[in-house]
């Protein structure tokens, strides 16, 4: 049988492969391709405009940029509608500077095209066009690149429930739409099927995957009168189901919700470059206006007549100067070059919070299975009271017909030994206790300890053992044969062997840990011993894993690592998501980190990552300013031609690129070379319509 978590991670469920491409990611796809356009027109504009300078060049180098300059307005349409809009609602933001820079250039050269005044940098004016575009345009692309996968999740487990059902209305069995059922109908949920609907069994037994709700991977056995939950997976039995909740009364829809209003209220990242932006653009426009003023005033209030030349080269020269370009690149180019170091060691660093935000975390909360364990239900230990090879061999045999997650785990466990199954004459397994079989003409019980004492086995000496093998957290089975007691076999899962050591050096750099577990109190509590972790939250569902990060975050910030579905809305809410990469599609994807090799002790080395690429960041946006603090008023003279107004940005962004990927260059060409490759992986957005 499938788990729930192996099907979302193979992808294997049909509504999965055949979601439709959602709209932003035809936006995404359609934004790449005007990329791409534009930096191969700006790849052709920088030679021609330094070719112009060369004073035995014809006019027709400025001829060509203006119409380069004029073509990326229809290369990026979108850059004049949002100035539009900005303009309407009244403030000054990104898209209004870059509009009003791009139109300064277009202007410039074209004065110089009809009035040809001497020693005028025509091919300049249009060139600053066509560079200022095409960086706004990339700039846009790379933040739509980075929010694209942030409402997979949610897709995603609106597609887990299957959309038809098989009813039965007066004793006959049709398939309908899902939304065609209503409370009180009955439903049929066939072996390896997955539970369409919530409701209650009304008749059948079956061991049920339940992960999407407990995280945890023993399946629960479910029998007359039990609740089932939609888009769980049953195992081995039939199961008749009365619904008692449809629509946005399921549980699946509580996650989603959950999922929504975790997003909705996290805090936000404050970003440091759009703080500072917000103050810069609106005096950038005062200024360039104050400039263009002063020259044309302050000569003709000296009886000069207005200088309108120098005035319309100060007022050109403060938009070139001053549009944000070096700013603009500080933080994501700080971010790739983090993000590609965290590649290095296994790690995905996704979204702002894990660069920003991770750095003052005071508390981390913990998933236990698959986070601080293995995720793997497995024989940890055998206690034979006579031969241990025989235990395990006579216990794989009678399992071996069992489909149950208990027997196929016994039979794994003998596989791995190298153990030759003995032969099997009669089988009958009792749903959820246990199975009886003959073995070689020996009766044989394997099951839960009760299950072995009522049928005729005898414990003995083990019924201690068993007490304290459960106390600690283990699911005991007994083996008996003939009513004589042969042994005990503990199953569980495994604490990660690096999980005490990542804890303690948390701890050691002020970080308080948290445990918030599914499981039953007694498994995490012994778990939480183990690791040295004194807060313990057991028995918890999605929901309130959410709600407990969000109590937890009036504390301070708050880290949350989980790797199954049932974490997701905790991941969202936290104001850092670290998922494991062994874990499902939708806890991947609610996460701001993804640690692929699964190894906590890289938690906090992407936390030391981001911190670093932050720290970067800040310095980054250090070096534009003082760039543009000092040649914006320079460019206000009206002495500071345009051409060097563009040589100064060039040095700001050649800065700003140094330290941002300093021994990391080729990490940048295999970025921009992936990107070129994956746009044209995809099929046009007018075909993929």
């Amino acid at each position: 049988m499938t788990t729930l978590q192996e099907e979302l991670k193979e992808g294997t469920h049909q509504n999965l492969q055949t979601a439709p491409r959602p709209e932003e990611d035809s936006e995404l796809i359609r934004e790449g391709r005007r990329v791409l356009a534009l930096m191969a027109l700006s790849a052709v504009t920088v030679p021609l405009m330094f070719l112009e300078m060369w004073d035995k060049v014809g006019g027709w180098v400025a001829w060509v940029l203006g119409a380069f300059s004029v073509s990326v307005f229809a290369l990026a349409p979108k850059l004049l509608v949002l100035a539009a809009q900005s303009r309407r609602r009244g403030f000054v933001n990104q898209p209004l500077v870059v509009q009003a820079s791009a139109l300064g250039g277009l202007i410039g050269g074209i004065i110089g095209l009809v009035a040809k005044p001497g020693n005028y940098p025509t091919g300049g004016f249009f060139a600053a066009t066509v560079l200022v575009v095409a960086y706004y345009t990339f700039s846009r692309w790379f933040a739509l690149l980075v929010r694209s996968g942030s409402s997979q999740s949610v897709r995603k487990l609106m597609a887990l429930q299957p959309a038809t059902v098989r009813v039965v209305r007066d004793d006959q069995e049709r398939e309908v739409s899902r939304g065609a059922v209503g409370v009180g109908d009955l439903v049929r949920v066939r072996p390896g099927e997955r539970l369409p609907i919530d409701g209650r069994v009304v008749s059948g037994r079956s061991a049920v995957d339940e992960s999407l709700v407990t995280g945890e991977s023993m399946p629960v056995e479910k029998g007359k009168g039990d609740e089932v939950i939609g888009a769980s997976i049953n195992g081995s039995g039939t199961l008749l189901v009365e619904v008692i909740r449809t629509g946005e009364d399921t549980f699946l829809q509580h996650v989603i919700r959950n999922i929504e209003d975790a997003r909705a209220l996290k805090p936000g990242v404050l970003d440091l470059v759009e703080r500072v932006l917000k103050v810069y653009m609106p005096a950038v426009l005062v200024l360039a206006a104050l400039a263009a003023v002063f020259w044309i005033a302050v000569p003709a209030m000296r009886g000069d007549g207005p200088n309108v030349n120098r005035a319309v080269f100060a007022a050109l020269s403060v938009l070139i100067m001053a549009y944000p370009c070096a700013m603009g690149l500080a933080a994501p180019l700080a971010l790739v070059r983090g993000a590609g170091d965290a590649a290095e060691h296994g790690i995905i660093l996704r979204t702002g919070q894990a660069f920003q935000a991770f750095q003052s975390v005071g508390l981390i909360v913990f998933d236990k299975t698959g986070t601080l364990t293995e995720g793997k239900f497995g024989v940890r230990k055998v206690e034979a009271l006579r031969d241990r090879d025989e235990l395990l061999t006579l216990a794989a045999a009678a399992e071996g017909s069992s489909e149950h997650p208990i027997g196929a785990a016994i039979v794994a466990a003998a596989r791995e030994q190298g153990l030759a199954p003995a032969k099997v004459q009669e089988f009958d397994a009792v749903s959820g206790q246990g199975v009886r079989a003959t073995v070689d003409g020996a009766a044989v019980l394997v099951g839960r300890p009760t299950f072995v004492t009522e049928h005729g086995g005898r414990l003995g000496k083990l019924a201690e053992r068993v007490t304290k093998l459960e106390e600690a957290g283990r699911t005991v089975v007994a083996v008996s044969r003939d009513g004589e007691p042969l042994g005990l076999i503990a199953l569980g899962d495994q604490i990660r062997p690096e999980a005490r050591a990542a804890v303690d050096e948390m701890k050691r750099q002020g970080i308080a840990p948290v445990l918030v577990t599914g499981d039953n109190r007694r498994a995490a509590q012994r778990i939480a011993r183990e690791l040295g972790i004194d807060d313990v939250r057991a028995e918890i569902l999605p929901a309130e894993k959410a709600e407990i990060v969000r109590d937890l975050q009036r504390r301070g910030r708050v880290a949350m690592v989980g790797d199954g579905i049932n974490d997701a809305p905790a991941l969202t809410q936290a104001d850092v998501g670290i998922a494991m990469g062994s874990g499902t599609d939708i806890a991947i994807e609610s996460a701001d980190i993804v640690i692929v090799g699964n190894r906590l002790d890289a938690v906090l080395m992407a936390r030391d990552i981001g911190r670093r690429s932050y720290r970067r960041t800040q310095q980054n946006v250090v070096f534009a300013f003082v760039f543009n603090a000092v040649g914006v008023p320079l460019a206000a003279t009206g002495l500071l031609y345009p051409i060097w107004a563009m040589v100064v940005m060039i040095v700001s962004v050649t800065a700003v690129l140094a330290n941002s990927m300093r021994g990391k260059w080729s990490l940048m060409w295999s970025t921009l070379r992936d990107v070129a490759r994956r746009q044209g992986s995809y099929p046009s957005p007018a075909a993929s319509t």
